[in-house]
């Protein structure tokens, strides 16, 4: 890009309209300047780079353009910028081509969403100066709109059958429950959770360390085509860029900033799944995790968080308690109701005071659960009418099927 581009396009657009005021746009949109500024940024900046962040936000992304591509000497009045930085800075403006990358994202049917934009998830706002400089997006939907109800469930890439079980069971549920399911398309539970999502017909948004245009990893690209049709595909990186290990990184702090709660379902000690749970839990969002055998390894990084700040979850009923509006409340869990619950607490005494086999009369019973016999005797009648007991002759003995069941004492017939 030359000196002349970005920057002349600012001094040069306004005066178009009749007395020099600014272009007519639609409402909730920056204008082309603006987004032709940020989509070059896009390729000058890498993802997170609190310097150019600050920048943007002291004198913007025209006039941020303008000074790293002029040689005023206005570049190196901008806080923090040094000889070495901004030589790398222009090092990159000289390959930033807006106008091609914008063309070559909307022939796959994407666009650049931008802060200012109304599609702009204003949630991305709280990761201050390191908060994407724009989005690239591919796929229909809204992209604010999802992300105000939007879950992320992340997790090992080499995982377990348990994991991936887990991850497409929460996905799914979660799904059916209006919720959308937020991951980054690697291999395992990543790739579990978007699956788990369309399969219910539901609706998911993969956040990419590249090009919305690229298919990373390639054995997903069919994976990633099928988010981009009935969901979202996301990432701050322009088109044809490819993925590094520190953008890796560096992509999930979107995903915890975008997202309601993190739900994490397999991870080691060193995960990138857990750098994406600790910056939820700095964001302010909730910290979740699914819980796995204590001796897999993989599960090491969730139960390290469990003990923690992170919340036990087993389904998706209860992720979406967690995370959703009042009354999206979770069903009760509770062992089976057994018919001896439901007596009082002398009856329990004198049920437990029969013997397992053979016959016992009323006032030895009464000795035993510590009533009067006369008690004793009425509560006896009680538990016949209620079949947890028998006559005998002179004596009560338990139901032979009580008996035979063995099950009087714990719970009756």
């Amino acid at each position: 890009m030359t000196p002349e581009s970005v920057g002349d396009r600012e001094s040069g657009r306004g005066q178009e309209a009749v007395g020099g005021r600014q272009p007519v746009r639609a409402p909730g949109t920056v204008g082309e300047r603006e987004r032709l500024a940020r989509a070059a940024l896009t390729r000058v900046l890498e993802p997170g780079d609190e310097h150019g962040g600050r920048w943007l936000r002291q004198v913007g992304a025209v006039e941020l353009m303008r000074r790293l591509t002029s040689r005023d000497g206005t570049a190196a009045e901008l806080s923090g910028m040094t000889p070495k930085r901004l030589a790398g800075y222009r090092l990159r403006v000289g390959s930033a081509e807006p106008e091609r990358d914008l063309a070559a994202v909307a022939a796959v049917g994407g666009r650049l969403v931008c802060p200012g934009d109304r599609e702009w998830p204003s949630q991305l706002d709280d990761l201050g100066d390191s908060r994407p400089t724009a989005l690239w997006v591919r796929g229909r939907s809204d992209l604010r709109l999802w992300a105000l109800r939007s879950v992320a469930v992340v997790g090992a890439r080499a995982c377990t059958p348990y994991g991936a079980h887990m991850a497409a069971s929460l996905a799914s549920g979660l799904a059916e429950l209006g919720w959308v399911i937020v991951s980054g398309a690697a291999f395992g539970v990543d790739g579990a959770a978007h699956r788990g999502a369309l399969a219910a017909g539901g609706a998911t948004m993969a956040v990419l360390a590249c090009g919305v245009d690229v298919a990373y990893p390639r054995g997903h690209a069919e994976l990633i085509g099928r988010v981009a049709e009935q969901g979202l595909v996301i990432g701050e990186l322009p088109p044809s860029d490819h993925p590094t290990r520190s953008r890796f990184i560096l992509r999930n702090r979107v995903i915890a900033a975008l997202t309601r709660g993190t739900v994490v379902v397999e991870a080691q000690y060193r995960s990138g799944s857990l750098v994406t749970a600790r910056r939820a839990q700095q964001l302010g969002r909730f910290t979740i995790g699914v819980p796995g055998p204590a001796t897999s390894g993989l599960s090491a990084g969730v139960h390290e968080l469990l003990r923690g700040e992170g919340v036990l979850v087993t389904d998706a009923s209860e992720v979406a308690e967690l995370v959703g509006d009042i009354g999206d409340l979770a069903p009760a869990r509770r062992g089976p109701l057994l018919p001896r619950d439901l007596l009082d607490a002398v009856c329990a005494r004198i049920l437990d005071a029969l013997p397992s086999r053979g016959s016992v009369n009323a006032r030895d019973i009464a000795r035993t659960a510590g009533t009067g016999a006369d008690e004793a005797l009425g509560k006896l009648y009680e538990l016949h009418s209620l079949g947890f007991v028998e006559r005998d002759g002179d004596g009560w003995q338990l139901t032979r099927r009580s008996a035979c069941d063995g099950d009087a004492r714990r719970g009756g017939p």
